[in-house]
């Protein structure tokens, strides 16, 4: 019988060693999968936000969140001004709470901008939403949590506004938020004159180094990034995915304590066993490898379920009416291929003392072990 011949059969002789140390395996290959899925989600739909219908971000240089930039809003009529821009579009961005909604984002957005040109209305009439008015927009879903329409009168924070129209956005965050006319939103969050970025548009892609050069000799309080850029650099995004890497490299280190748990007590279960093998001319080896190659059978069998097990919790969470918009299930192909690698050497590094110990095992003395 060849080697991964007899791998298989100790695998199946004993089943329920197998799939203890597969399950391990599973649920750090599901959480690391639904963790930097969600997270990564998230992060992408932020970045949408950003880089609606522009290609460079302006914010106040060394702010620690966009919440907290403030970007002078005549910038605007500036860089419209300047030969290589196409348009400009300024943003405020703010959190409110109000009756049995904690958190809502809003938006401070003029009537012309792209994340609403690119809505689509499902209640009220865009002529209704001017800068001038005193009038607010409402996501789809910000509509079904408040529990209010076009028409009606919506309570947010300290204040009540009237709701000129709802419409359904294809971002999670944009779909539960609240927009604001940016005139309003400024007096609303006590931000008179500023935004929290400005989105810039140019004619041609390659001046983009132009315009930062612009910012940067004009402007020092300010920067612009580049949206892919932004995303490398936002400290925000990175302190996600490493929260989301920490936490699957938690899930798999007790993955892996769980292999090397199950390959430890199938060792010392069998070295009776192993002192046939070696005295049927199994070396030593040989023995270190059928160790090893049922730890990454293990692995890649824990992986399997896993990447299953991962796929149904994300697909229970997107059903979940309160999270509709905001989780993203597709799983990235590159995003499988790490965690089956880490899986297999999660495998590989649980079995190393076993297989160290079963290769140090001497026949004539296992051969009358108890």
């Amino acid at each position: 019988m060849s080697l991964l011949g007899l791998i298989l059969l100790n695998l199946r002789c004993h089943a329920i060693r197998t799939t203890i140390g597969a399950v391990g395996i599973s649920f750090g290959v599901a959480t690391m999968l639904c963790v930097v899925t969600l997270l990564g989600g998230a992060i992408r739909m932020f970045e949408r936000i950003l880089s609606s219908d522009s290609e460079l971000i302006v914010f106040e240089r060394n702010v620690s969140d966009l919440f907290f930039s403030n970007v002078p809003v005549e910038t605007v009529a500036e860089f419209e001004d300047l030969p290589f821009v196409q348009n400009a579009e300024a943003v405020l961005f703010g959190i409110v709470s109000s009756e049995n909604n904690p958190v809502i984002t809003c938006f401070g957005v003029g009537p012309e901008a792209a994340r609403l040109r690119d809505a689509e209305w499902l209640q009220g009439a865009s002529d209704r939403f001017t800068n001038d008015s005193e009038r607010v927009l409402l996501g789809e879903r910000a509509a079904a949590f408040l529990k209010v329409g076009a028409g009606e009168r919506v309570p947010i924070g300290r204040a009540e506004f009237e709701v000129a129209g709802v419409i359904r956005t294809a971002n999670g965050f944009e779909d539960g938020g609240v927009f604001m006319p940016l005139p309003l939103a400024q007096r609303f969050f006590r931000k008179e004159g500023v935004a929290s970025v400005v989105m810039v548009k140019l004619r041609e892609e390659n001046q983009r180094r132009q315009f930062k050069d612009y910012v940067q000799t004009n402007h020092e309080n300010l920067t612009a990034l580049e949206n892919e850029e932004f995303s490398q650099n936002y400290s925000q995004f990175r302190i996600l995915k490493i929260t989301a890497w920490v936490v699957g490299g938690c899930a798999f280190l007790l993955g892996g304590l769980s292999v090397a748990n199950t390959m430890i007590m199938a060792v010392f279960g069998r070295i009776r066993e192993l002192a046939i093998l070696r005295v049927c001319g199994f070396s030593r080896w040989q023995i270190a490898g059928l160790i090893v190659g049922e730890s990454i059978v293990v692995a890649l069998l824990g992986a399997v379920v896993g990447i299953l097990l991962s796929r149904l919790a994300l697909g229970l969470l997107k059903s979940l009416p309160f999270l509709q918009g905001y989780v993203e299930v597709h799983l990235e192909p590159s995003m499988i291929g790490v965690v089956v690698f880490l899986a297999v050497l999660t495998g590989m590094l649980g079995a190393l003392y076993p297989a160290i110990y079963g290769m140090r095992i001497r026949a004539a003395n296992a051969l009358r072990f108890e």
